[in-house]
């Protein structure tokens, strides 16, 4: 099959970048200098088009025909046909359609209140108390590290008006918003608590039930991370405890990318993250407390883009990411969720 590219033309790019922020984030100024304790990660210019894989919205599936290469997640929509009922209970035909989205934006911080999506802008919400750290690789207290996170709503398609029909926007509007802030979550800060908040934990804590995720890491690895081992995260370790602290024996790209998963998988237990995938999602997203894996890929963003790819969960970072550091400066990264998203166009 051909592999349809897509690309934005230069001419404009950064007038268009320049539009978003004053369009999304208005009245927001940046710091005025950013530093190495909060650094800019230039992505409201012309990096925004930049560090984007734009040719991984592919495949589009439309109809039950596949456009463009690429995999369809296990558990898709597949059907060419599909039924919704209007505001008024009338049904209606239409066909059916699925992608890859871009749909969320996770800062994966040290400093409290620290925001490189707006040039390094601290928000002062308990200025230093909880400040984070990368740990060490110490076997003791020191090989734990921290960070907190800040998640942002990116529908990037939904405000360049590309490839996102009206019935297709999930996430009620097609700004830039921050959606969720850890630094004000005792949960996210104290293990003991995310405990107690999720206390399916302990029922996944037993040598048998972590020696299942052997499969999902091999399965992962392979880009179809196992949905009904909820508690891994394939190679990138435990999913539980739902809490900022981790240990530091692997590489920053794989911790913090296992850190945007905890985060991901706490927003569907609490709600505020939903099903997109798959024929009951058609007409309207469904809620789903635990984690479904296959429904998202995750690219990082800064401080080195994987601008010409995604992975699934839980891939090992050789083969995406691991070279993807800068020693010293490049303690806070960024990471895109792709979401993928079934809808039914309505005649």
């Amino acid at each position: 099959m051909t592999r349809l590219a897509f690309r934005l033309p230069k001419r404009g790019q950064a007038c268009l970048a320049g539009l978003l922020l004053a369009l999304a984030l208005p009245g927001i100024r940046p710091a005025a200098a950013a530093s190495v304790d909060c650094p800019d990660a230039g992505l409201l210019g012309p990096a925004l088009l930049e560090s984007i894989c734009w040719d991984c919205v592919f495949p589009i599936r439309f109809g039950g025909s596949v456009i463009g290469d690429g995999d369809v997640p296990d558990g898709a929509a597949d059907g060419a046909v599909c039924v919704c009922d209007d505001n008024r209970g009338v049904p209606h035909l239409g066909l059916t359609y699925g992608m890859w989205e871009p749909a969320g934006l996770f800062e994966i911080v040290r400093s409290p209140g620290c925001s490189p999506i707006l040039g390094g802008t601290k928000i002062e919400a308990t200025g230093d108390l909880l400040r984070g750290s990368r740990g060490g690789t110490l076997y003791d207290k020191g090989d734990r590290a921290f960070y907190h996170y800040h998640m942002w709503k990116f529908p990037l398609l939904a405000m360049l008006e590309l490839f996102t029909p009206t019935e297709c926007v999930r996430d009620g509007g097609v700004d830039i918003d921050l959606l969720y802030f850890s630094e004000l979550d005792p949960t996210w800060v104290y293990d003991e608590l995310a405990f107690l908040a999720n206390p399916e934990s302990a029922a996944v804590a037993s040598p048998e039930a972590q020696a299942a995720c052997i499969a999902d890491a091999a399965a992962a690895t392979a880009g179809h991370p196992i949905d009904a081992l909820f508690w891994c995260a394939g190679t990138w370790g435990p999913l539980y405890p739902l809490a900022g602290s981790h240990l530091t024996h692997s590489s920053m790209p794989r911790n913090t990318s296992l850190l945007t998963t905890r985060a991901l998988a706490a927003m569907h237990r609490r709600g505020l993250a939903r099903r997109t995938m798959g024929d009951e999602a058609l007409c309207k997203a469904q809620i789903e407390p635990f984690l479904p894996k296959s429904q998202y890929q995750l690219s990082q963003v800064y401080p080195k883009p994987e601008a010409n790819g995604r992975h699934a969960i839980g891939a090992h970072s050789f083969d995406w990411g691991e070279w993807r550091v800068l020693p010293a400066v490049g303690e806070d990264f960024l990471h895109l969720t792709w979401r993928w998203l079934d809808c039914c166009l309505t005649f």
